[in-house]
């Protein structure tokens, strides 16, 4: 029989899909079953529309048949089978899919309108997911021998087209009793870096039927191994004996297509536990359709709990994606965007464009169009939670906040808008966590500013210097402890016309009575020369030295000038980058405590000595604000100095 050769052009498509095109090799047992159910749709399409009896939705079926010892693999089905002719179109050429064109040619057939619009409508329903033709050819990646036997519905003759990959191909008549189609593999040997064999496993084949074709709409069957104990006579030991049965491997109707009325809180839980790998129920289930210009079913799920490398490089975000059913991708990232990273679960769309292979999108405005939509549904489900189960967005919150203030800072700022609502920060007032409007909604009518305070916890920040003053006013303070949160405040920059406001800026922008301001610049005038004094012995550590308005109890304070704050300046020097940044510092000094008295004493007496005061002031300060002193020696040795001076005064 003389062989035929495919085109060059398809004979280097071959080898390319046979080398390069999937990543991984178990994805052709995906393609065949899908190219079985492609079958069945147009034989029940034609039933459908041409009115044939005795077909039923339950009289197809595909098959699946192991055998070691030949190291054939065979998935049958019952479908509609190929002609000698369509074997030479759709097998003897890459990438000539007969599917479209069945299913277009359907409805061009139709005698009346009314017919067509039926066929349209029953073409929608049936929905033949093999548009793309290629996917066959991925059976070389484990085949050493393809063979297809074929009987077309309407036909005596059956044909066998058999290839052993790019040297081409045969196609002879042969005997085949029923219509449909088997497509015989003949696995490859073991290699040193591939184990062909586990192809040959039932229980192998069983698992990659439910993870990529779980949801094929027709029963997948095939015969498993069992065992089960005869029960003994008298004393002898019971007996094992092994079995075959022919088990139905997939679901065939997915969750997600079920009526929402018809499905309870328990089926939810138990299909994430069991498909997404978590061992505890989700905080939150998200079921959702929409059908237009671009349809698609979600089922989406907020974990109760970050996964363990959630905010590390390992983790991949992505939802599972699934074209008709089948599942094409494990993680598609495209359709979240990074702040809503931590959703799980899937989408399936008939509507997406697939090309070359199942696994390879165009990534075009189609996914981008359910991106978009899933994303508006994550924020509306979330504002929901928020408002009506607060402590239940609490614990979400906990796990997974971080990721939205992440957001809010992330692209300049280009998302924050959409989630500036869902945000959390601890309250010095109400002692728990508050939304922006919430704090906004408690605004005296005389507080200008948002005012946040940033450090390592709540009771460190509770403690810092700098927020007495805000506190003695009754100003509510938002605390952030995260290493984002000073960033994302920066980025926020206004809120429901309310600007943000840092305790360590150095204007908080506080309105003084005749009498304060009166006060302010008396004391600001009396210590001109010593404040002049203490900046020339701090030199270009500072920026300036003045006296404070936010100090109430302690004595020094350091603050920021425009730019980096000190808090972005530890965020960012922590990072393995080398860089090192400083930001502008202004030492203030409290004119009510009796430091500024001490200090002018001082001044008076020796004005050298007003260089080691400053110095350990300067040092005092830093280690409030958490950060590192230049020389912790030499701040030791100055501050037993001190109490040495002091005990020989009393003496």
């Amino acid at each position: 029989m003389a062989k035929k050769q495919f085109k060059a052009e398809s004979k280097r498509l071959l080898d390319l899909m046979i080398n390069s095109i999937y990543t991984h090799k178990e994805i052709f047992l995906r393609e065949l079953i899908s190219n079985a159910s492609d079958a069945i749709d147009k034989l029940y399409y034609k039933s459908l529309t041409e009115k044939i009896s005795g077909m039923t939705r339950n009289s197809f079926f595909i098959k699946i048949a192991a055998d070691k010892d030949t190291r054939t693999l065979t998935i049958s089905d019952n479908g509609i089978g190929m002609t000698k002719d369509e074997m030479e179109t759709n097998l003897g050429t890459i990438a000539k899919s007969g599917s479209l064109l069945f299913k277009s040619e359907g409805a061009e057939g139709a005698d009346t309108e009314e017919e067509k619009k039926a066929t349209e409508k029953a073409a929608k329903k049936i929905d033949i997911i093999g548009q793309f033709g290629v996917g066959f050819y991925s059976a070389f990646m484990v085949s050493s021998d393809v063979k297809v036997v074929s009987r077309a519905y309407g036909e005596d003759a059956a044909y066998e087209w058999e290839s052993r990959g790019t040297d081409g191909y045969t196609i002879k008549e042969t005997v085949k009793d029923e219509i449909g189609t088997d497509v015989v593999l003949t696995i490859k040997e073991n290699t040193a870096d591939e184990q062909y064999d586990d192809f040959l496993s039932p229980w192998r084949v069983r698992g990659l039927i439910k993870r990529y074709s779980d949801y094929i709409r027709y029963p997948i069957k095939m015969d498993m191994e069992r065992t089960r104990t005869k029960e003994a006579d008298g004393d002898a030991e019971p007996e094992t004996e092994t079995f075959i049965e022919e088990e139905t491997l997939n679901s065939m109707v997915p969750l997600w297509k079920r009526a929402k009325s018809k499905i309870s809180e328990e089926d939810y839980n138990n299909f994430y536990k069991e498909k997404l790998n978590d061992f505890e129920d989700p905080l939150k289930v998200v079921h959702t359709g929409v059908e237009g210009v671009i349809s698609y079913d979600a089922l989406l799920y907020i974990p109760a709990r970050a996964p363990y490398n959630y905010y590390t490089k390992e983790f991949e975000k992505g939802l599972q994606l699934y074209s008709s059913g089948v599942m094409i991708m494990d993680k598609c990232a495209e359709l979240l965007p990074d702040y809503f990273g931590f959703v799980r679960g899937l989408v399936d769309s008939q509507d997406l464009s697939l090309n070359i292979s199942r696994e390879m999108l165009q990534h075009d405005r189609q996914l981008k169009a359910i991106e978009q939509r899933l994303e508006k549904k994550i924020k509306s489900e979330l504002a929901e939670m928020l408002a009506k189960d607060r402590e239940k967005y609490e614990r979400f919150f906990e796990n997974f906040g971080l990721q939205l203030k992440f957001g809010v800072y992330d692209n300049y700022g280009m998302n924050k808008e959409s989630l500036q609502d869902l945000i959390l920060f601890y309250s010095s007032s109400e002692k728990k966590p508050v939304t922006l409007s919430e704090y906004v909604s408690r605004m005296p009518e005389d507080q200008k500013y948002i005012y946040y305070a940033v450090g390592d916890t709540t009771e460190k920040i509770d403690k810092l210097p700098q927020t007495e003053l805000l506190k003695d006013k009754g100003f509510e303070i938002l605390y952030g402890v995260d290493d984002v949160d000073e960033f994302a405040f920066k980025m926020l920059r206004v809120y429901k016309e309310k600007s943000f406001k840092s305790v360590s800026e150095g204007d908080l922008g506080i309105e003084e009575t005749e009498e304060e301001k009166k006060k302010s610049e008396e004391q600001a005038e009396s210590s001109k020369d010593l404040l002049a004094a203490v900046k020339e012995a701090l030199g270009d550590k500072v920026s300036d030295v003045r006296l404070s308005k936010r100090l109430k109890t302690y004595p020094v304070v350091l603050v920021s000038g425009d730019g980096i704050s000190l808090e972005m300046e530890k965020v960012l020097n922590s990072m393995p980058t080398g860089d090192k940044v400083k930001a502008e510092r202004i030492l203030e000094i409290n004119a009510d405590h009796g430091i500024l008295t001490a200090l002018k004493n001082a001044y008076e007496k020796d004005k050298d000595s007003v260089k080691t005061y400053a110095a350990i002031l300067y040092d005092q300060a830093l280690l409030m604000e958490g950060l590192p002193i230049d020389d912790p020696a030499a701040f030791s040795n100055a501050v037993c100095d001190l109490i040495e001076k002091a005990e020989q005064a009393q003496t």
